[in-house]
Formats: structure tokens, C-alpha cells, sequence
């Protein structure tokens, strides 16, 4: 059983954050702790207003979170990191080869689809997105409990 999850996308302002809070969400009444970061986030930012009025429309507040930058200890820290697109695995391996062995797309279980970025995009894209990471999160937590 995984204790830590880190979920990892680009600015860690969309896609992982809503990823982390949907997933506490979801375990809530486990012991597993998730974490979001990005591979060159908007460090100190809030979540993106959009994906944050999305999370609310389904009940979970995200307002406390805090954009940060991935860095080698994360990664080392989490037991399992799930990334939203093929090209973050790649990036993430080349800087850090011996965390290879738990990196996932958190589409793993619909084909390894990519969750396309709705940043700067309408809200229909980031309602596309919170519902494509919904649906991958559905299946991790069905592995995790």
C-alpha cells in the first residue's frame, strides 16, 4: 500500500492541484498523503481561479494551495508519482533515472492518456480536464484501498 502519492504536471496551478485535492478527497479516510508539485511551476501561486471554481462546483475546496517547484527530495520522498502527460515521465526520468520504477501517468488504467493542460483556455476545457481526472483517479483509488 502507498502512503505517498505526489502528482506532478507543469505550472502546478491546473491539473495536479485539482489531481491532490480530489484525491485527499477521495481517501480521506486513509492515511495516504498526497502532494502536488510542478515541473517549472508558478512557485507560490494559488491555484488557477477557473480550476479552483471547478474543484468548488464539485465540493472540494483547493483555495489553500500553494504552487511549488518539483525538486529530487520530492521525488524521493513519494512513494508513487503520477504525472499527467508522457513527456513529463520522460522529464522526470532523465533528471531523476532512479525514481523510473514508480513514475505513472495517472491515466495509467484508460491507455496512459494524457490530461491535456485548460490553462488560459475556457472553462469548458478545465471541466473536460477536473472530468478526465476524475475518471483517472476513480480507477487509482479502486488499486489503493
Amino acid at each position: 500500500m502507498f502512503k505517498s502519492i505526489l502528482v506532478v504536471c507543469v505550472g502546478n496551478i491546473c491539473r495536479s492541484p485539482t489531481a491532490e485535492y480530489l484525491f485527499r478527497h477521495r481517501l480521506s479516510a486513509t492515511d495516504i498523503n498526497v502532494e502536488s508539485a510542478g515541473l517549472g511551476a508558478l512557485a507560490g501561486n494559488g491555484m488557477d481561479a477557473t480550476a479552483l471554481a471547478v474543484l468548488a462546483d464539485h465540493g472540494i475546496d483547493g483555495g489553500a494551495h500553494v504552487a511549488r517547484q518539483l525538486n529530487e527530495n520530492m521525488l524521493r520522498s513519494a512513494e508513487l508519482v503520477l504525472v499527467l502527460e508522457k513527456r513529463h515521465v520522460a522529464t522526470i526520468v532523465q533528471s531523476a533515472p532512479q525514481v523510473s520504477g514508480k513514475v505513472f501517468m495517472l491515466g495509467k488504467w484508460q491507455g496512459d492518456r494524457n490530461i491535456p493542460d485548460p490553462y488560459r483556455q475556457h472553462r469548458v476545457a478545465f471541466e473536460h480536464v477536473y472530468d478526465l481526472i476524475d475518471d483517472a483517479i476513480s480507477s487509482w483509488v479502486e488499486r489503493l484501498q
